[in-house]
């Protein structure tokens, strides 16, 4: 028995190493900046203060706040309906190497590639603008508002949401439908009453895979959203490159991650219920 035990630890070590140094410490640091006083020259001071606290009395950080969970919400949830359905079609396609490894090509592409290109897209001299201007119609701003951040972040997410959607997929006994309709229940009811919970695991994957990185999203909002869809990610970077309150990019830093447990918390905590719900 302490031979397995031994062996157990020896087996997590290095994950727990991993996380300790590139996790749990720099998220200390950060955490300790918060509490420290801003630089004459930039940088932080070796001295207590509570200075960049005073931030949770701006009523514009609440607004970037909310529109920044408002956004990630939104991204989630269309990337996920977007998802399930991919993820179906190509566990019951005959071509799933070739679909997967279409769904896996954009990988391949730099991040910022993959922006730049739906701004010649969808800009105001780009392809469907030019495509308008042939019938006579007025150019349209599709680009620096909220909806081009959520479209553009639903494409670069939709690798994170289908691949476990479909590892789950996959395994799925699809029997289980047809039986489900051979009892009497309906193409719509098969597939939210039996399909849906059978593919749960993927479902949150899916939903934790695209909300937590949306969250903290920076170059989109950056290069898309304009001052309209500025993100918190946006102002911590603001204030680490341009203006070097590092106190203060700290406490937003906190913040987000603050927000972010307690969405995975509450996300859980439903989950949960639900599915003792279900059991009872």
């Amino acid at each position: 028995m302490k031979r397995k035990i031994n062996l157990g630890f020896l087996y997590t070590a290095p994950i727990t190493v991993w996380l300790a140094l590139f996790f749990v410490i720099p998220m200390l640091i950060v955490m300790a900046y918060a509490f420290l006083k801003e630089g004459n020259y930039g940088g932080v001071e070796l001295q207590f203060s509570l200075a960049s606290f005073s931030i949770f009395k701006d009523k514009v950080f609440y607004m970037i706040l909310f529109k920044t969970i408002y956004l990630s919400v939104m991204i989630t949830i269309f990337t996920v309906l977007l998802g399930v359905p991919t993820a179906y079609f190509i566990a019951r396609s005959k071509y799933k190497k070739e679909l997967l490894f279409l769904v896996i090509i954009p990988f391949w592409t730099n991040f910022l590639v993959r922006i730049y290109s739906w701004i010649a897209i969808l800009g105001n001299n780009g392809f469907i603008n030019l495509f308008l201007k042939k019938f006579g119609i007025e150019p349209i701003q599709f680009l620096y508002n909220s909806w081009a951040v959520i479209i553009i972040s639903v494409y670069t997410s939709l690798p994170f949401a289908i691949l476990p959607l479909y590892a789950v997929i996959e395994k799925y006994d699809f029997s289980l439908i047809e039986a489900a309709r051979d009892l009497g229940a309906t193409n719509s009811q098969a597939f939210f009453k039996v399909f849906l919970p059978n593919i749960k695991p993927g479902i949150i994957t899916a939903i934790l895979f695209t909300f937590i990185p949306n969250l903290g999203s920076y170059a989109v909002p950056k290069l898309v959203g304009g001052t309209k869809a500025t993100m918190l990610g946006n102002i911590i970077a603001q204030h680490l490159i341009v203006t070097r309150n590092w106190p203060l990019a700290s406490v937003i830093s906190g913040t987000l991650i603050v927000v972010t447990c307690i969405a995975i918390v509450i996300f859980s905590k439903l989950t949960q219920e639900k599915k003792g719900g279900e059991n009872a």
